[in-house]
């Protein structure tokens, strides 16, 4: 009897947690600044949007889901296996 898979999903996680933090303190204010600076720079700003959404690999909620899967990630290689 084959036991369940309980790796948790990896599509939006980083190699390590600090890594995932620093991708989001880039990610967030650049996307921030988007559009911020519209009134000054007008459409040219939201250009800052496509290395954000790199950074963040989508939008700040893909970034906080992959946040979580990296957590989940790190604590399930933390733990021994049972059985």
């Amino acid at each position: 009897m084959s036991q369940p898979d309980t790796t948790p999903d990896s599509m939006f996680a980083s190699r390590s947690v600090p890594r995932h933090l620093v991708r989001g303190a880039l990610g967030l204010p650049m996307m921030v600044a988007a559009f911020v600076l519209v009134p000054w720079l007008g459409p040219l700003a939201l250009l800052l949007v496509v290395p954000a959404a790199v950074l963040l690999r989508g939008c700040p909620t893909c970034w906080a889901l992959g946040l979580a899967q990296t957590c989940a990630i790190r604590d399930a290689a933390g733990r021994p296996e049972r059985g």
